[in-house]
């Protein structure tokens, strides 16, 4: 008698044949859950627990105090931080470095993906395709050893070019004028990143129905209108969907290139906030500006995140969460 009625119970509760269920599932697929177990962990020791640094952003410090023995000091760091001219130097490098490769990158890897989508012969298709996801492969110093010498005042090949064409009457030094560094950096990432992604908007591609160009293609369509009207309608959620993600990195601009590529001249334009968390991190042991900083930077990136994931709701576009 009573099992009926446990199990009449459970019958009448959603909620608790969709725990059971979900338990149910979880046990067919035990080796998936045994197979994430050390990506989980890996995920907690190194991206949650050391959020238990951040407390040093509300402290004064001192490496040997213990934690109870700290001086507790709220905002001061961040009020500091907004005072200090060089942050705000760094905070304003940092946003144009990282729009200006946001929009490099993603206009260039949309019209290279249309490009090989629309190549017919398979050879040339495969040769595009290698030789721009090559440098991806590449770590940032070697490439940043790379630009270097490309732009190198007495052999650089570039000014060997401008000079060889009649561009130029004497070589440009790239590296020691500031209007010129965030240029560097940007396509420096256009030419690193852009065959890789580019796969992106291909698998989205390989997604759209052939019908549709077929049916263009009888309308009178050419190359040029297929794209217009179904290629990139077709392809749109993931542009938005990668738009949002990106936005996310907003205050995240590559470190390595402008900190190798820095020098005296060009050090107003070069300097970011990861170089100034660097900076004041481990050279001038301030520990709590350093945090505030980093603190700063993560919550900046994420309420744009959320900010482009709201808008991108209010249009009726495709959305993250």
């Amino acid at each position: 008698m009573n099992n009926k009625k446990t199990s009449s119970a459970v019958e009448l509760n959603p909620a608790l044949v969709n725990k059971k269920s979900k338990w149910k599932l979880l046990g067919k697929q035990k080796m998936l859950v045994l197979m994430s177990v050390p990506f989980v962990l890996y995920v907690i020791l190194f991206r949650y627990v050391p959020l238990w640094g951040w407390t040093m952003a509300f402290q004064d410090y001192k490496p040997y105090k213990t934690f109870s023995q700290q001086e507790w000091i709220g905002f001061k760091w961040f009020v500091d931080l907004f005072k200090d001219k060089e942050f705000l130097i760094s905070l304003r490098n940092t946003v144009g470095m990282s729009i200006i490769t946001m929009i490099l990158g993603y206009i260039t890897a949309i019209v290279l993906a249309v490009f090989m989508n629309e190549v017919r012969l398979l050879g040339v298709k495969r040769f595009v395709q290698t030789v721009s996801y090559l440098p991806h492969f590449l770590s940032w110093i070697i490439v940043t050893g790379l630009v270097a010498n490309a732009l190198s005042v007495e052999d650089g090949i570039l000014n060997e070019i401008l000079l060889g064409l009649g561009f130029v009457d004497k070589p440009i030094q790239w590296l020691a004028e500031q209007k010129y560094f965030w240029h560097i950096i940007g396509w420096t990432y256009v030419w690193k990143e852009v065959g890789w992604n580019t796969i992106v908007y291909l698998g989205a591609m390989t997604a759209i129905d052939p019908c549709l160009y077929e049916a263009a293609e009888i309308d009178g369509c050419g190359r040029l209108r297929k794209i217009w009207h179904i290629t990139l309608p077709g392809i749109k959620p993931t542009i938005i969907i990668m738009m949002i993600m990106s936005a996310g990195h907003l205050l995240d601009a590559n470190f390595e290139m402008p900190y190798l590529l820095q020098n005296g001249l060009i050090l107003d334009v070069a300097e970011q906030i990861d170089m100034y968390v660097l900076k004041y991190g481990f050279s001038l042991s301030k520990y709590g500006l350093a945090t505030a900083a980093g603190i700063f930077k993560n919550a900046v990136n994420i309420l744009v995140l959320l900010l482009a994931n709201w808008l991108a709701k209010k249009s009726g576009e495709e959305r993250l969460i």
